[in-house]
This record gives C-alpha cells, structure tokens and sequence, in this order.
C-alpha cells in the first residue's frame, strides 16, 4: 500500500441517515490516512470544514444536484456557491441525465458550466456522468460537454443509482478527456485490488466509503 494511492481516495459518507459523529468519524480517517479528501453531503459541510481547518491537505468535497442530477442549473449554481461559503473546495455535480438521453448537449454543457462557473477559482468541480445509465456514446458525449464546460474532472458514478465504476469505462473516459483532466472512480470501490485496477485504467481519484478497508488491503462490504 503506498501513501501515493491513498492520497487518490475521495473518503466518502453520503448515506441519509449519516449522523455528525459519523462525520466526526470520517474526519478523523481521512486525516489519519492523508486522504485527499472527505466526501460529504451539503449539510455536512461546515462541520467537516471545521474538523480538517488544521489538516488543509485533506479537502472537503460535497456533492451538487445529487444524486439525481434533476434540479435546475440555477440551483446547482446556487448549491455550490453555498457549499463553498461553508468550506467546500470541491464540489462533485452531477450532470442533467435526461438532457444527454435526449441529445440536448447544449443544455448539458450550460448546465455544467453553470457550476464550474460558480466555483471558479474557489473549488475544483467533478462532473458525474452516471455512466451505468448511459451508451457508451453517451459517456463520450458527456465527457466532451465536461471539457469543454471547463470542468477539473469526469466521475463515473454517485453510488446511488444500478451501478458503479468500471474499469472499462475509466478507460473511456480516460482517452475521450485526454491527459489533463482529472478522472474518478466512484461506486463500488471496496478493495485495494479494485482501487489499483481503476488507477491503472486511468483515474487520478477514487471515492469510496472503503478508505480504510483498502488502506488495510482489504476488501469491504461499504455501501458507497
């Protein structure tokens, strides 16, 4: 296990009924294992910045217009502009599904920019693609109108819908963006040996509620 990886994983708590000793918790992991950040719902955002204010290695990272991508962009606009008001410095939006089934790449870039807008030179933005619910057209469509939005990164997954991560779509992603923009890996990754096969696919971050499991080298039964 190297110190390399660790820093690539996203801690994450995004469940409903996560409690704020849950967050506490997580706080204290991330900085124990130098993650690179925690991954946490808007709510949580404040607390999370307060408990790694003394750690600014570790980043708190919140999720926008999750995990459905339905809402408006003014409000995935407006929720990030909040979350970084609380401490965020990465927000993680998901995308308007629909829009890309449809073929409406345009409102799909406006939709994205509208947040990369919103945090620009304040948080890093991820945009999510949902990939288990699109063509592998659509993960090229999708991952083009995030490059050319200005987003910092392409994700895979929320965790929260029929699949997660996989290899070969990290391998999509990575050659659609190129070597510059970020890619992660999120949904389902539970194990050192699925973080690696992810890594060398392509993705330069991983988000898994398994941070310490895989620090461990071991494999876990974690939800996210």
């Amino acid at each position: 296990m190297t110190q390399k990886l660790l820093s690539m994983i996203d801690h994450t708590l995004l469940k409903a009924d996560a409690l704020e000793n849950d967050i506490i918790q997580l706080a204290k992991e991330a900085k124990e294992h130098k993650f690179a950040s925690v991954c946490v719902n808007p709510t949580w955002v404040k607390t999370a910045a307060e408990l790694l204010k003394d750690t600014p290695e570790v980043k708190v990272c919140t999720v926008i217009g999750f995990p459905l991508g339905a809402s408006t962009s003014e409000v995935k606009a407006f929720e990030t502009k909040n979350a970084i008001e609380n401490g965020a410095t990465e927000v993680d939006m998901v995308i308007n599904i629909a829009a890309l089934k449809d073929g409406k790449d345009e409102l799909v870039e406006s939709d994205i920019k509208a947040v990369v807008d919103a945090a620009k030179g304040k948080a890093l933005t991820k945009v999510i693609i949902e990939s288990c619910l699109l063509t592998d057209d659509e993960k090229v469509r999708a991952c083009q109108a995030a490059v050319r939005a200005g987003a910092d990164f392409v994700k895979t997954s929320t965790g929260f819908s029929t699949g997660g991560a996989t290899v070969e779509d990290i391998a999509l992603m990575r050659k659609v963006v190129g070597p510059e923009i970020g890619v992660k890996a999120s949904g389902g990754v539970r194990s050192l040996e699925t973080a690696e096969a992810m890594v060398e696919a392509g993705a330069t971050r991983i988000g898994s509620s398994s941070g310490v499991a895989i620090s461990k080298g071991e494999a876990s039964k974690g939800f996210y």
